[in-house]
């Protein structure tokens, strides 16, 4: 079973990168999503901001190019963001990032 999440939307602000203590670059930003799906059997607004994380070389190059309002599909995993408050946020760790 692939447990890989896909979704679309807008990028918001430009990918901010840094350094993980490895070495690794780790670039992060936030994606828009909008659409409408069926639930019930009614059409429901679907409006939401998830933040990304994209690490790696591959992913560094791939997130330099992108552009505040461009259109994405962004493939990846979720998980539950490190935060000292204990706050339960999800997170999308992207795996591929594409253009539309």
């Amino acid at each position: 079973m692939d447990n890989r999440l896909v979704i679309s939307g807008t990028l918001g602000k430009p990918p901010e990168t840094r350094t993980s203590p490895a070495g690794i670059p780790i670039t992060r930003f936030t994606l828009r999503h909008e659409s409408i799906q069926q639930e019930a059997g009614m059409p429901r607004q679907v409006i939401c901001t998830i933040a990304v994380i994209a690490s790696g070389v591959e992913l560094l190059e791939r997130s330099k190019a992108l552009q505040s309002g461009q259109q994405l599909r962004i493939c990846g995993f979720l998980s539950r963001a490190n935060n000292r408050q204990g706050e339960n946020r999800l997170i999308l760790h992207a795996e591929r990032i594409e253009p539309l």
